[in-house]
């Protein structure tokens, strides 16, 4: 049991003396308070300095260290053991069988508790819930100087001593070897000694090397959490928050006013700064220098011999050396002399020599290792010599005329050094073959030949015949993959600027455009009749039916605008009703005041449209604070989602058309928004932005994965009618096909067009999906999503369909699939309307 140097005594500690110094005796160890003062002023108001200094006293007074006579430590028993100083200079002892039996823990004073510094006791903390700290006594004490050791009858004490101090109490004596029996029974010199030494360096405990990391991530990259508001996760499997960061300003300020920036190091994984010690900057210094990092390290130390080289004089054992060590063996010389009888008699003759055919290796074989493991030589392959060229006309016995040489041409190849020459023989003109002498250099030419195929290295040259039609993948022939559209049928005209969008009613009968020139034109799809025009005096960015069956309303984007317009003409008394009845039931939900969800900071208003418009079937009038883009329907028929031309989270709107209620699911978003669109059959909301596409859950309200196209501005996106596929069109001509189950990265990357794509659309019930782009052409596509997970998309491109004039570099801007029959609708800058059969 170690002495605890704070906290409260019961009364029965008090009483019994005694039997506390039986018990400190048992251990072998005594842990003494630094300063009963302090410890009386910091904790309990039970503890006293008369009850620590009589404990004191009589713990000394058991040892025998208040006594002047000499004690006989050869006469203790066993069971005692005499008090090293390394118990009271800082080793801390607990006892394990009170801590399992009463369940708490109890701490022995430290050296540091003796030399000043602070001492806690966690049954008091656990108790009363609360933590002390005690202040250093002694701050600016005296290094350690040395340490002596002191031997007892066996024990060591070690020492921590101060010249100064010791001088002034004790003169004559060895200040190093100052003791608690030194002082004798004046304790008040011994703690006013002890407070003067210093404290114990911790060395490798204050390492923080051997620290748990608090983000527990291991090699997992710091880029995957960029998107969350975590960096990762600690031991208990708590998040690890991002720490707060400023811009990259005040980054500049703080390492302007901060003069150790140049010795501050990133953690990357704890997104903390950390400062550099003076000894991690040496090593950092070394490492780079190409020394050894350890600066105490000496590579030319002696060497030390473990094994002796000398030999020794003297044997292992003094043992008489054995008879058979030095007496000749009998045995072993009749054998010798019955071999001898027999080679005099011509028993045993020497084998004749066997005449050994030389043996010729092929010095370029590679060894090569059988199975039984012993190594042969395999024949290298053999490589054909390479076939001399064909003779030429000049080469005959009797060649033309125009390649037999001149008298200038004769004389200058005689003239020419022999390297230097085009040819090494002159043409020649005979009358028959018979007259032809013998080549004269033939011998030379064929050992020239014989060298070439000795000496100079050759090599098999592999060629692979590739046949081009194998590396098409095979695809299946597009008349079997009908139908599709493939022709134009039917041409819309009447808008005077660009037709930027068009819509299809749920039933397939009806046409919605909308123009540059101001006007929502209405047509019957069949017949390409103009019904009805709605002159909104504003450019109409976008229209768009409601997809419920139910309803008869169509919305449109208008300047700053989105209108609600219910046609009257198309519906039957019954819809009307219900048309009219879901776009004003809002203004009453208004009135009485059911708003407290609303959003009352969005710059967005509900207002009854004027008479005027109210006489063209226009219901509802929402003003925004920009320029609205886009409107896109839930599949429900009541939710529809508003991009507007505003920068950050607010450009992105919800609203609820039964209720005339609208929110903002996004406080910020990173990057400008370029198209928004509701999941088909998950509460699952698509956003995206220049270069992802992120997909977020509205019910949970939060991120559920970012698609990453690789390209570098996003124009449109849309979602398969199934739900497991997304298709993402870009400004920079590229296509890309993402499988939701697979990966983020696309499956099929897909470049046709030879200008940007503006608007890409999936067919609902057939399919297929097609491509609309600046360079005046759609391109149609079979896209056939299997309900077997493991059988990827089949991808064919159909059809080209060209038939739009580009106007001022813009060729098709929106296209969009029939909802029920394989029909494709187009509309370009040109102002028309294009039908796709």
């Amino acid at each position: 049991m170690a002495v605890k140097g704070k906290g409260k005594r019961t009364a029965a500690a008090r009483d019994q003396p005694a039997e506390k110094t039986e018990k400190l005796l048992g251990t072998g160890s005594i842990d003494v308070p630094s300063d009963p003062e302090e410890l009386s002023d910091n904790g309990s108001d039970n503890t006293e300095e008369g009850d620590f200094d009589t404990m004191l006293q009589e713990m000394a007074d058991d040892q025998g260290f208040g006594s002047d006579e000499p004690e006989d430590y050869a006469g203790q028993s066993d069971d005692e053991e005499s008090i090293h100083s390394s118990d009271i200079d800082g080793a801390s002892s607990s006892d394990d069988d009170g801590a399992s039996a009463d369940g708490d823990s109890e701490e022995s004073i430290h050296s540091s508790d003796i030399d000043g510094a602070s001492s806690s006791d966690d049954d008091e903390a656990s108790a009363d819930g609360d933590s002390e700290e005690a202040d250093s006594d002694d701050e600016s004490g005296p290094l350690l100087e040395r340490t002596a050791s002191r031997t007892t009858d066996g024990h060591d004490t070690a020492v921590d001593s101060n010249d100064e101090q010791g001088g002034e109490a004790f003169d004559g004596q060895d200040l190093e070897k100052l003791t608690i029996r030194d002082f004798g029974r004046d304790l008040e010199s011994w703690k006013t000694y002890r407070k003067t030494l210093p404290q114990i360096d911790p060395g490798y405990a204050s390492d923080s090397s051997t620290e748990e990391p608090a983000n527990t991530i291991g090699n997992v990259p710091i880029e995957w959490y960029a998107d969350y508001p975590h960096i990762g996760y600690d031991i208990d499997g708590k998040r690890v928050m991002r720490p707060a960061t400023g811009d990259e300003l005040d980054k500049f300020l703080a390492n302007m006013d901060d003069p150790d920036v140049f010795r501050t190091a990133r953690d990357e994984t704890n997104q903390q700064d950390i400062k550099l010690s003076e000894e991690e900057i040496d090593i950092i210094r070394r490492i780079q220098g190409g020394s050894i990092p350890d600066a105490d390290y000496n590579p030319y130390e002696d060497t030390v011999e473990w094994f002796t080289s000398k030999t020794m004089q003297m044997p292992l054992n003094a043992a008489p050396p054995s008879k058979a060590s030095f007496t000749p063996s009998k045995w072993e010389h009749k054998r010798v002399m019955k071999i001898v009888r027999a080679i005099r008699q011509g028993r045993i003759t020497r084998p004749a020599a066997k005449d050994s055919e030389p043996q010729y290796y092929d010095l370029w074989a590679n060894a090569k290792q059988d199975e039984d493991g012993s190594t042969s030589r395999s024949r290298h392959q053999r490589l054909a010599a390479p076939r001399l060229p064909l003779p030429t006309h000049a080469e005959s016995y009797h060649p033309p005329k125009e390649y037999l040489p001149t008298e200038d041409e004769r004389r200058e190849w005689l003239e020419a050094d022999p390297d230097t020459r085009k040819s090494n023989f002159l043409p020649q003109d005979f009358e028959s073959l018979r007259t032809v002498p013998g080549y004269d250099r033939f011998i030379q030419e064929r050992f020239q030949r014989c060298l070439d195929l000795y000496l100079a290295p050759r090599m098999a040259k592999k060629t692979t015949n590739l046949d081009p039609e194998e590396l098409v993948p095979k695809l299946p022939d597009p008349r079997d993959l009908r139908p599709f559209p493939s022709a134009e049928a039917l041409i819309y005209a009447g808008h005077t600027g660009r037709v930027r969008s068009i819509s299809v009613d749920p039933t397939g009968l009806w046409l919605l455009s909308g123009s540059d020139d101001g006007t929502v034109r209405l047509w019957e799809l069949v017949t390409g009749r103009c019904a009805r025009i709605w002159n909104l005096k504003e450019t109409v960015h976008k229209v768009a039916w409601c997809p419920s069956l139910d309803v008869c309303v169509f919305a449109a984007a208008v300047g700053s605008r989105m209108v609600v317009v219910i046609p009257s003409e198309l519906c039957d008394s019954q819809k009307l009703l219900v048309s009219e009845e879901l776009v004003r039931a809002g203004f009453g939900a208004a009135a009485g005041g059911d708003d407290e969800d609303e959003d009352d900071t969005l710059p967005i208003s509900w207002d009854m449209p004027t008479s005027a418009e109210q006489a063209t079937g226009i219901q509802i009038a929402v003003s925004m604070r920009a320029a609205v883009k886009s409107v896109v329907w839930h599949r429900r028929g009541d939710y529809l989602a508003t991009l507007t031309a505003e920068e950050g989270g607010g450009s992105v709107l919800v609203h609820q058309l039964s209720k005339h209620k609208s929110q903002r699911p996004f406080r910020k978003l990173k990057g400008a928004v370029q198209g928004v669109r509701f999941h088909p059959t998950k509460p699952w909301f698509l956003v995206a932005t220049q270069r992802y596409v992120r997909i977020y859950n509205l019910v949970q309200q939060q991120l559920v994965k970012t698609l990453q196209p690789g390209v570098k501005w996003i124009s449109s996106v849309d979602v398969h009618p199934q739900g497991d596929n997304v298709i993402v069109g870009s400004y920079d001509k590229k296509l890309s096909w993402f499988d939701l189950d697979l990966s983020v990265k696309p499956y099929r990357s897909i470049r046709y067009h030879k200008q940007a794509i503006r608007q890409v659309q999936f067919s609902r019930k057939f399919p297929l999906f097609a491509t609309a782009s600046d360079d005046g052409s759609i391109q149609v596509y079979h896209g056939m999503v299997y309900q077997d997970l493991n059988q990827n998309p089949l991808i064919v491109p159909l059809k080209i369909l060209r038939g739009h004039e580009i106007r001022n570099s813009l060729g098709v801007l929106d296209c969009l699939f029939h909802p029920i029959q394989p029909w494709l609708l187009s509309s370009g800058a040109d102002g028309t309307i294009r039908l796709w059969t």
